[in-house]
């Protein structure tokens, strides 16, 4: 067979996670109890890759949250410009619906999009049900484009309360666990210490045993392998041609 190289340790944690568990499926396809050595090392190679997904999905929760955080910002600017254009609108009646409306908006203000995630939420919260009371839904109708943004603004908050939810659960988890970096570098480690190493030596010694998992895990290793190194001479031809 071909050579088994090891996977390379600057590749993404996500693609960490898939070497990981394309491996683990591959030899969960077959017996191996009769290889105690073989079967200590998967021992430890699972837990580790269910921890780095674990760990993958928290960092996923966070990004989400910033994400939908930012969208419902942009939505509370979108209202404040809004309603700063009909201020100055020379049309009496748009420009004192705007007044009223504005009122109302002021008492969460623009400046909320800089508070804490929970004190946004209760202000934006507690808008959104200002401006659905009767007069007030009234001066909305009056002016164009207001009634659709406030709910893009709903349901931008909604979005957001629902990505708080899963961060909360992912966090849960952050104090007895280790971040996603660090559980890469020790599924990198079994991966190219202990089970390269050792089936580098099997496949010497018993062939016929071992060759198919080899042989597996060799080209799962080196397709990561080769998108790694694209990416990295991409990343140098692009500096080349920036200087």
């Amino acid at each position: 067979m071909s050579k088994l190289n090891k996977v390379i340790s600057v590749s993404r944690t996500g693609e960490i996670s898939a070497v990981a568990i394309t491996v683990i499926n591959e030899y969960e396809k077959k017996d191996w109890s009769a290889d105690t050595h073989l079967t200590g090392i998967f021992d430890a190679l699972k837990p580790a890759s269910e921890n780095l997904t674990d760990a993958i999905d928290r960092n996923k929760a966070i990004s989400n949250l910033d994400e939908k955080d930012a969208l419902r910002d942009d939505k509370l600017r979108g209202i404040y410009y809004l309603l700063q254009g009909y201020l100055r609108y020379p049309d009496t009646t748009i420009k004192e619906a705007a007044v009223n409306v504005d009122d109302v908006f002021e008492s969460c203000g623009l400046e909320v999009t800089n508070e804490s995630y929970a004190m946004e939420t209760a202000k934006i919260r507690s808008l959104l049900a200002d401006f659905d009371v009767a007069d007030v839904k009234t001066e909305i109708a009056k002016l164009p484009g207001l009634a659709a943004l406030i709910t893009e603004l709903t349901d931008a908050e909604k979005a957001f309360e629902d990505a708080k939810t899963d961060f909360d659960n992912a966090v849960a988890k952050e104090g007895t666990e280790n971040n996603a970096s660090v559980i890469k570098k020790e599924v990198v480690k079994i991966i190219n210490e202990q089970l390269v190493v050792y089936l580098r030596a099997m496949v010497q010694v018993n062939p016929a045993t071992y060759n198919e998992l080899a042989l597996t895990i060799a080209r799962t290793i080196d397709a990561n392998n080769e998108v790694v190194k694209k990416r990295r001479k991409s990343n140098v031809d692009s500096d080349t041609d920036s200087e």
